[in-house]
């Protein structure tokens, strides 16, 4: 009976493009490697951003020796702000560029959950990576930099043109869950708690609990 209520539940958001509000208790499953599974997210205000707070929990399957997107944001000309998993298990993320990014040696995804956090600011050009808690040392990225709205919010796929140009390799398998992002960089003890799945301030650009989302193709809501 449980079994046969999650499947109607999955079925239930995979109408594409059908606008969904609200994952809070809930995980995205990408169950295979494809070139057109993605979720679109509709930001509550514009990616106009000097400073961000992204945060996220995955659990990864199948991605050894492939460069695997956890998040993708996209203007019409230019990969504005990608999160990746390097080929060598890394963490990385790069601000209008496929190639000059900020990468961390951290530990590798897995099928285990991993808290990953994320937070730059363009002030100081400071950039960290947080996992389960735990934060990185510092690099320095992008100073002075802005990254531009207009753009379209996706899980799943990196797209080498506006919603499109899907490379099956570089393809999300596994689980997401919890993604959220802040304007501004969340204080040290609040990335802690949300480790700790304890409550901080709500997202103020999209929460997991409140997120405008649309699925296309094999993507399960569990």
């Amino acid at each position: 009976m449980l079994m046969s209520a999650v499947f109607i539940l999955c079925l239930l958001f995979l109408a594409p493009g059908t606008a969904n509000v609200g994952l809070g208790g809930k995980s995205l499953l990408f169950p295979a490697k494809t070139n057109n599974a993605y979720i679109k997210i509709n930001p509550d205000k514009p990616l106009s951003l000097t400073a961000f707070t992204l945060c996220m929990r995955a659990a990864a399957e199948q991605i050894r020796d492939r460069k695997v997107i956890l998040f993708a944001y996209r203007t019409a000309n230019d990969d504005e702000f990608n999160v990746w998993k390097e080929r060598n298990g890394s963490i990385s993320f790069y601000l209008r560029s496929s190639s000059d990014g900020v990468i961390y040696d951290l530990s590798p995804l897995s099928t285990l959950q991993t808290h990953l956090c994320f937070t730059w600011d363009s002030a100081t050009g400071l950039s960290a990576a947080w996992v389960d808690g735990r934060r990185s040392a510092y690099r320095l990225y992008r100073k002075g930099h802005s990254i531009r709205s207009g753009g379209i919010v996706m899980l799943g796929q990196d797209a080498d043109s506006y919603l499109g140009g899907f490379d099956i390799e570089q393809s999300f398998v596994g689980e997401i869950t919890d993604v959220k992002l802040w304007d501004y960089i969340l204080p040290a003890n609040q990335i802690e708690a949300l480790n700790g799945k304890k409550e901080v301030q709500l997202a103020n650009v999209f929460d997991w609990n409140t997120i405008k989302y649309e699925i296309y193709n094999n993507v399960l809501v569990v």
